[in-house]
């Protein structure tokens, strides 16, 4: 760290950059740790100073570092059936609703942001094949994305620790998850029943494409975003659900602080936000 000093003026100037390019704003708080992968990047990249870097960073065509430094910046840390009592809210509550006015022909589609290490959107494909009984009549198509494209191959690998699967029932873990030295495999079915997307939420051209889903899942991500992207956000997933479809958040994050835009549905089991059924 000693050489390669960071300035508050170089800072303040990356987070700008930063934020620009992904919606993420780091506080003051977390000064430690950007500067810390910064000096990671600017050695491994053969730079000398953050000015250098920073021009390379901001100018550099391919966008290759950039996307080095957002794996590195993102923290992707989550477990199966982590909030477990959204997922029987799902069961539930929000399929039924969906599955009464929606042709047999057509699949029911959920889009999961972030798909981190590929817990949540396997923990869904899990739930669904344990407790929801149309899982025989309904095609279901789970599509995950994120920012980071390390833990995306992460993820379509399917190989977790002992910490990520402690939440398990053992009858499950023995069902769909084999042993691989220390840690344990999800099987090949129910890793091919989920599509892994790179997506930046706060690129319209990254998400134009994301359309007519039912369900979006986006847990513990808008925590990172300010007001401005977090508003920004909800308007791209309320483009992205058909009317009528929900979207999930965190625990601790609520869309009644970020938009208008969604109906609160307040569930036995979870609150959650609805797009209207008419058009905007």
């Amino acid at each position: 760290m000693a050489d390669t000093p960071i300035s508050e003026e170089e800072f303040q100037k990356f987070r700008e950059f930063f934020y620009r390019k992904t919606g993420i704003q780091f506080e003051s708080s977390k000064r430690y740790f950007v500067d810390k992968r910064l000096v990671e990047r600017i050695e491994a990249t053969g730079n000398d100073t953050f000015r250098s870097y920073f021009t390379m960073l901001r100018f550099q065509a391919s966008g290759e570092e950039l996307q080095q430094l957002t794996n590195l910046m993102t923290v992707n840390e989550t477990y199966f059936f982590r909030e477990e009592y959204q997922f029987k809210c799902l069961v539930d509550s929000i399929l039924p609703e969906i599955v009464a006015r929606k042709s047999s022909r057509s699949p029911i589609r959920i889009w999961v942001i972030p798909s981190s290490s590929g817990e949540e959107p396997y923990s869904i494909a899990l739930y669904l094949l344990e407790h929801w009984a149309g899982i025989n009549d309904w095609d279901i198509e789970i599509i995950s994305s994120d920012i980071d494209t390390r833990i995306l191959a992460q993820a379509r690998q399917g190989l977790y620790s002992q910490r990520a699967i402690q939440q398990l029932p053992v009858r499950m873990l023995q069902k769909y998850f084999s042993r691989v030295g220390d840690g344990y495999q999800l099987c090949d079915d129910i890793r091919s029943a989920v599509e892994f997307t790179r997506v930046n939420l706060s690129e319209r051209a990254d998400t134009r494409a994301y359309r007519n889903f039912d369900i979006v899942f986006c847990r513990n991500l808008l925590i990172y975003f300010d007001d401005i992207s977090r508003k920004t956000a909800a308007e791209t997933f309320y483009d992205a659900l058909n009317p009528g479809g929900f979207i999930l958040l965190g625990h601790s994050e609520s869309m009644s602080r970020i938009s208008s835009l969604y109906k609160v549905r307040k569930f036995p089991e979870a609150i959650v936000y609805q797009r209207s059924l008419e058009t905007r």
